[in-house]
């Protein structure tokens, strides 16, 4: 996992965390070497806003026993820091601790919710020094839910994908010493949410690599790598295994580029299972637009054109070791859409799965195009309970709701209030759009059954998308994510690095641990 830090779980006092390592360094000789692996260099303190009733940030576990240790107290040092509470925000002092100098780092957390939680993790993260350890209070009594948001933190916001010639700093990891009151048991946390993270790492992972490297045929190889490794089954189709079957979407969009399209199938099977959910993602490796060609601006971040595919094997390389109670099957259609003698013409009217036919109006809106196959096949042949597909599908939607959440479509009201929960308590935000039947009379086309793009002015290009998906639902309880905003980052912010975001990997994660909740019937 390409990040910076590296979380264990340590028991300790919810009343006074750090007084036992505080005694002992003070105590200890710079000869002293006994205790197991490298001294902490760093103590890490949390610190609240005052909310609505205070007039001062609140200085919270460990605090009160740093005072003893610092040349002044600790609420002084806040408040010449100018420290709100604010989370993400970062204060540091030192002390001296027998013969060693340690520093102390005063982290805002806001009113340590989850989401404040994860931001204060991720900027703890980037100010800890490569190679040394970290005492960490910030979460000791704390609800499990806001230890795994602070450890996810930690780690995401650590995240680095690099491919210079030259590494970009020390090698080595960070370690975080996260002290932890009650049961023992609780360590485990530090463990799920290691999980959960890695899965989101791996997701931008795929997303960053370059284009030259990740076409269909490499995608599919790691699927089929992470398969063997994580108690999957896999079955990939090749070109010829989709001429054979009629998948005229993938290969119509794959039809310009030399490297042809595959369609993977991931499947995870936990005993007992009473319910089938497929996951669906876009796997555009590489969107120039095709005969419709993007211009050179737009093109620069197509390399993530297959982040909707990449959650799906992301989320599914993580169910085995989270325990998920559900039957899951994953779905990348992977294709390369590029322009040349053998593309998709404008004005083509090509065949899907199951015979469908839709006239090509747009060569550059191809991922409806790809997920139509797949959405007709899991109808068809996998008949599961519930289908979510994840796609960068649309301008339109991130035009509405920016980079910090993805639209959400749902034919089914439990099913949509289930996904916003968990997006919710995820940090992979939804907000729910409407299916407006009024816009669907703009997909119909006089030489087949549907158009790729609507027609006429003042169109909703993101619900439109959405209504041509549903067509190829079979009427099943489903889900379209188009979170063509959210899974691209410009610059780093809170637990999100610049660059592929894996946005949908720790919804679909905390959505399937709980067992997939909730379509009606």
């Amino acid at each position: 996992m390409p990040v910076r830090v590296r979380v264990t779980a340590v028991p300790a006092a919810d009343d006074q965390p750090l007084s036992s390592f505080l005694r002992e360094a003070a105590a200890a000789s710079p000869e002293d070497d006994a205790s197991p692996g490298p001294e902490p260099a760093v103590i890490a303190i949390p610190v609240r806003s005052p909310g609505e009733s205070g007039v001062a940030p609140v200085p919270g576990a460990g605090a009160a026993e740093l005072d003893g240790y610092l040349t002044v107290r600790a609420a002084d040092i806040i408040a010449c820091s100018e420290l709100t509470g604010r989370p993400g925000e970062i204060a540091q002092s030192v002390i001296q601790l027998g013969a060693r100098p340690c520093s102390v780092v005063f982290a805002g957390v806001g009113d340590a919710s989850p989401a404040a939680l994860r931001r204060a993790g991720a900027a703890l993260a980037r100010r800890l020094p490569v190679g040394r350890a970290a005492l960490c209070s910030v979460v000791v009594a704390e609800p499990d839910e806001s230890v795994q948001a602070f450890v996810e933190g930690l780690l995401l916001g650590s995240y680095q994908y690099t491919l210079k010639s030259a590494a970009p700093g020390p090698a080595g990891l960070a370690e975080v010493r996260l002290l932890l009151a009650g049961p023992p048991d609780r360590a485990a946390l530090v463990g799920r949410s290691v999980t959960v993270a890695e899965a989101v790492a791996l997701a931008r992972d795929l997303a960053n690599t370059p284009s030259m490297t990740k076409s269909p045929a490499w995608l599919a190889g790691e699927a089929t790598r992470i398969a063997a490794t994580r108690g999957l089954s896999c079955r990939i189709w090749t070109e010829a295994e989709l001429a054979r079957d009629q998948f005229g979407g993938l290969l119509g969009v794959g039809s310009g580029s030399a490297r042809p399209p595959r369609l993977i199938e991931l499947s995870y099977q936990p005993p007992h299972a009473r319910r089938h959910v497929v996951l669906i993602g876009k796997g555009i490796t590489f969107d120039s637009g095709g005969l419709s060609l993007k211009p050179n601006d737009s093109m620069k971040l197509m390399k993530t054109d297959m982040a909707g595919g990449a959650a799906v094997i992301a989320t599914m390389s993580a169910l085995a070791r989270l325990g998920a109670p559900v039957r899951v099957t994953g779905l990348v259609a992977a294709a390369e859409n590029m322009p040349s003698g053998t593309a998709l013409r404008v004005g083509d009217v090509i065949r899907h799965y199951g015979g469908r036919t839709v006239e090509v109006l747009n060569t550059d809106a191809e991922g409806r195009l790809v997920l139509a196959d797949a959405l007709a096949y899991a109808d068809a042949v996998l008949a599961p309970d519930v289908v979510v597909d994840l796609a960068t599908l649309t301008g339109a939607a991130r035009v509405a709701l920016g980079s910090v959440m993805a639209a959400l479509y749902a034919t089914d009201d439990g099913l949509a209030a289930a996904l916003l929960d968990a997006g919710t308590a995820s940090g992979d935000r939804l907000w729910r759009m409407p299916l407006a039947e009024e816009y669907r009379a703009g997909l119909d086309s006089p030489v087949a059954d549907l158009a790729n793009v609507a027609g006429g002015p003042g169109r909703a290009g993101s619900i439109d998308a959405a209504l041509f998906l549903r067509e190829f639902t079979g009427g099943r309880a489903w889900a379209h994510l188009d979170i063509a905003g959210a899974a691209r980052a410009t610059a780093d912010d809170g637990e999100t690095t610049k660059g592929a975001t894996g946005f949908g990997t720790r919804l679909l994660l905390h959505w399937l641990a709980a067992g997939a909740p909730a379509a009606t019937a």
